[in-house]
């Protein structure tokens, strides 16, 4: 349980510092199985399936990707 809670609390460090909705920032993640290697190169570079898995997560209609606000109903 503590290291879901460490892997929680990294991540929202990781969006925070980033200003990446913390939904995005999970789902990158997710994605990359936890490596911040490949989580970086996801949040430079993006993924198709990062924003439908990240808005999944949510009721929000929108989300913040750095500079970028992306809308639900873009997707």
């Amino acid at each position: 349980m503590a290291d879901q809670q460490n892997k929680a609390h990294h991540v929202a460090e990781w969006a925070s510092l980033r200003n990446t909705s913390l939904e995005i920032a999970e789902a990158i993640f997710e994605l990359c199985n936890y490596d911040e290697k490949k989580a970086e190169q996801v949040w430079e570079d993006g993924n198709d399936e990062v924003l439908p898995l990240a808005f999944s997560k949510t009721d929000k209609d929108t989300l913040f990707w750095d500079e970028q606000t992306i809308e639900r109903k873009d997707l």
